[in-house]
Order: structure tokens, then C-alpha cells, then sequence
């Protein structure tokens, strides 16, 4: 089942088809813990239920607080720079964010890893469903929150996937996202709603609207910085890129279609 991503082996979106991608992204074990989690929760939050109606107001709030965390993470968490400044957090950082930003294009670290996302999750979303729904209403929040979280990764990997999608606003999230990953990374932090980007001022629509960031692919975490603090560059093996690796570059770029 999960022969596609053992050895860890590296694939490249700006080469993967679309079916290439369904393929890797059902038999990633992340999703896979994300649907279990989902159902197992769903399961709780049925059982606990007394009602439909506070399980439901649960899962609406989730819907609308999910762009606004992930918002405030981004931004404030995976874009500052404090984490790359100590050799406890260095490690964290680099795995993930600053290697998604290195190189856009690998999709072996564009999903989280389930040891940061479900506990962000669960501390999140278990107090909102709780003080909604109690116990229900927080299995019931927790359980949308897998969902979601299931469907960003999966309109990630579209984004830096090299197609381009049918549907306007699909194509308008990608250009809004690449923006953020190729021109300016100051902006745009949102996956699926740029709502709050726009509510707090760092949306912008057009590349026109801000100059190019020479930050983009390295978030600060330039020559200079890693002179200071050398954790991430050590566990690199290599100086930050202030470009993404060249297709040819990439070991193991392309998956093994037998796999």
C-alpha cells in the first residue's frame, strides 16, 4: 500500500501528472491516519451526541475557523523566524516549512507531519467544539478538522502540481498560492480562502501589486543567517538556495510508475 513512498523517495510535481498525483496522495499513510482519525471521531461524536444540532454548529464552526488558524500559523509561526534561531526548534522548522519553500515543487514535504498537525489540530479544535457541543460537539469539530485538512492538502498538491485546473476559481487559488511560493512570501498565506489575507491587509492579486521578495524560496534563512545559525544548514547538508533545484538536480524526481 505504501510502497510509493518508502526509501524515501522524492517526487516532483513539476513533473507528475494528475492521476500521477491522485495515486501518491490516496497511498500516503498521512492521509490515510487523517480519514481514520475522521472516522473515529465521527464515531465519538455520535455516540456522545444528544442531538444534531450543537454536533453541527460544531463542524460550522470549524469550517470557519480552519482559514483563520491556518492563517495565523502560516504567518505567524511558520514565516517568523525564531524557530531556525535555536537548535531545539531548528529541526521542526526546516522539515515544516523551510524545506517546502526551498523547494516547492517536492511533494514529499509539501504534507505536514502528522507529529505537528494533529496535535495542532486536536488543541484547536477540541476547546471550540467543547465549549459548542461538549464532548459531541468536540469529536464532531475534530472530525471536520480531518476532513479539511485531507481536502487543503490535496488543493496543495494542485497548486504546485504542473496542470492547470479547469475551474476558475481553482485556477485563481493556484495563482494566488504560487504567488506566495515564487514571488513574494509576505502575502497570499491562505490555501483555499484568501479572505483573511484580504481582512488583514497582505492579499494581493496581481505579482504587479508588490516587488519580487529575494526571501522568497529561503524565508530569511539566507547565507548570512545560517552563518549565525548554522542548525538548519547543518542538517541540509548544503548552504540555503535563493532558487529551487533545477528538475535534473532532484534525486529521485520522477516516481517509479511500477510502483
Amino acid at each position: 500500500m505504501y510502497g510509493p513512498w518508502r526509501g524515501g523517495r522524492s517526487f516532483d510535481l513539476g513533473r507528475m501528472t494528475l492521476r500521477e498525483l491522485v495515486v501518491a496522495y490516496a497511498a500516503h499513510p498521512a492521509i490515510h491516519l487523517y480519514g481514520l482519525l475522521a472516522i473515529i471521531s465521527a464515531g465519538l461524536s455520535v455516540h456522545w451526541a444528544e442531538g444534531v444540532l450543537r454536533p453541527a454548529l460544531a463542524v460550522a464552526a470549524t469550517i470557519l475557523a480552519y482559514p483563520l488558524a491556518w492563517y495565523a500559523i502560516h504567518r505567524f509561526i511558520l514565516h517568523s523566524r525564531f524557530l531556525y534561531r535555536s537548535p531545539l526548534t531548528a529541526a521542526l522548522w526546516k522539515r515544516v516549512h523551510f524545506d517546502h519553500h526551498q523547494d516547492p515543487h517536492r511533494l514529499d514535504v509539501l504534507f505536514g507531519a502528522p507529529v505537528t498537525t494533529v496535535p495542532t489540530i486536536l488543541a484547536i479544535l477540541i476547546p471550540v467544539g467543547w465549549l459548542i457541543g461538549g464532548a459531541a460537539g468536540a469529536a464532531a469539530a475534530c472530525a471536520a478538522g480531518f476532513v479539511i485538512t485531507c481536502i487543503y492538502e490535496f488543493c496543495h498538491c494542485i497548486q504546485h502540481l504542473n496542470f492547470k485546473p479547469r475551474g476558475r476559481l481553482l485556477r485563481r487559488m493556484k495563482e494566488l498560492h504560487l504567488a506566495h511560493h515564487f514571488h513574494h512570501e509576505g502575502g497570499n498565506y491562505g490555501i483555499t480562502s484568501f479572505v483573511v489575507d484580504r481582512a488583514l491587509g497582505t492579499y494581493y492579486g496581481e505579482v504587479r501589486q508588490r516587488p519580487r521578495s529575494p526571501h522568497v524560496f529561503n524565508l530569511g534563512y539566507d547565507r548570512e543567517e545560517a552563518r549565525r545559525f548554522p542548525w538548519v544548514e547543518k542538517l541540509t547538508g548544503a548552504p540555503p538556495r535563493d532558487r529551487p533545484a533545477r528538475p535534473d538536480a532532484r534525486p529521485d524526481a520522477r516516481p517509479d510508475r511500477a510502483a
